[in-house]
């Protein structure tokens, strides 16, 4: 019989999440973020993220500080080896275990990076239960978003949907979901993200990971760009989880709700009052400019599927623009190929050209033939040769 694993256990508080974020604000000019992030690394003692923050920074480093730190980290270091040399010698598997998770646990406290994944690794070879594991698995993830180490948590998001195969609760399994959204809106894949984080909202636990609000921001953004219409409606309006929020999360109610409503002026407010809060965002930064353009060209797309044609002048009204911002607006996005419109300069006119299907289809098929005979001509010279 298999052995049932334990119940998650609410994981401790993680200074990380807190941090992370910090960093970056520090990163971006913030001095209430830098004194802040200073005052935390000081208090944990975390002398190898200190030493890593100075560099990255421009911190002027304190040597007698950081040497400080690492006498006490050494000195509790110790202690953790001296307790696990006892235990590999007197004790059973779970007192093992447990000393090899406490300095897993110190390392992950001062944020040593590549020691903390190697001592995870040792804690995981001495777990048996699947739930266990996965805790571990969970932390090694938390420690990658930390140092934005997207190759090892997409490996280890693997390791981890490959253990749950075996065994495993909901509510980790639940947690995980969470944590794989995340990292899809980090390499930025809206779709399966979304999907990710909407169907998490009903079993959001992971508050290790994400606060409530955060999470539900990301939920919604990341939706408005993923979802068709009326999927954006059934899932993300009328969602009694988001709606029990929304209205703490400033200018969120205005992007998703103008953009259903065909409120383009509500939607072009809110979405400029929200870049603000995306570009501070450290997940969400990255990726702010595109989100600006795509969400745009998904407004004027959808403006432009209920006329055939429009006066420049109406539309730009609509949107709250100028004409000449809105023509400018237009024309970049059409000769980029996002657009299917065409603007009569001389008489102002916006006339949406909706893209044939069949004529597409046609005009594919003629490139790839031609690159089809391409590759065969090079072929046939080669075997003549």
């Amino acid at each position: 019989m298999p052995e049932v694993a334990p119940p998650a256990a609410t994981p401790p508080t993680n200074d990380y999440v807190a941090m992370a974020q910090l960093r970056f604000s520090a990163a971006r000019g913030d001095k209430a973020a830098s004194e802040k992030l200073f005052s935390i690394i000081k208090e944990k003692e975390m002398a190898p993220l200190y030493a890593a923050v100075c560099e990255q920074l421009g911190w002027k480093k304190d040597a007698a500080l950081l040497a400080s730190m690492e006498a006490a980290n050494t000195a509790e270091l110790a202690k953790l080896d001296a307790t696990i040399a006892e235990c590999d010698k007197n004790e059973g598997e779970t007192e093992i275990r447990e000393a090899y998770l406490a300095r897993a646990q110190f390392y992950v406290r001062i944020g040593e990076n590549a020691k903390t994944h190697a001592a995870i690794e040792e804690t995981f070879s001495k777990t048996v239960a699947i739930g266990l594991r996965l805790d571990l698995l969970l932390t090694k993830l938390r420690v990658g978003f930390f140092f934005d180490d997207l190759p090892l948590v997409k490996a280890t998001i693997d390791r981890a949907k490959a253990l749950l195969d075996t065994g495993g609760d909901w509510e980790r399994r639940n947690r995980l979901k969470v944590y794989e959204a995340l990292f899809l809106l980090m390499v930025r894949d809206f779709k399966k993200s979304s999907a990710l984080f909407l169907d998490s909202i009903a079993t959001f636990t992971a508050t290790e990971l994400l606060p409530y609000n955060q999470f539900i921001l990301y939920a919604v953004t990341a939706s408005v760009v993923a979802l068709p219409r009326a999927e954006l409606k059934s899932k993300v309006i009328e969602a009694p989880e988001i709606l029990q929020v929304i209205d703490e999360i400033p200018h969120v109610g205005g992007l998703v709700n103008g953009l259903y409503s065909c409120q383009y002026r509500t939607l072009m407010r809110s979405l400029v009052d929200i870049m603000e809060t995306l570009k501070a965002d450290r997940h969400f930064a990255p990726h702010a400019r595109y989100y600006w353009r795509e969400v745009r060209v998904l407004a004027y797309t959808q403006f432009l599927e209920s006329y055939r044609s429009v006066a420049l002048a109406s539309m730009a009204s609509t949107f709250g623009f100028s004409a000449a911002f809105l023509d400018s607006e237009l024309s970049s996005f059409i000769s980029a190929g996002r657009l299917s419109c065409s603007i009569d300069k001389v008489g102002a006119i916006v006339s949406s050209t909706r893209p044939d299907t069949k004529n597409a289809q046609y005009q594919a098929c003629i490139k790839q033939g031609d690159l089809l005979l391409n590759r065969v001509q090079k072929l046939s010279r080669v075997v003549n040769l």
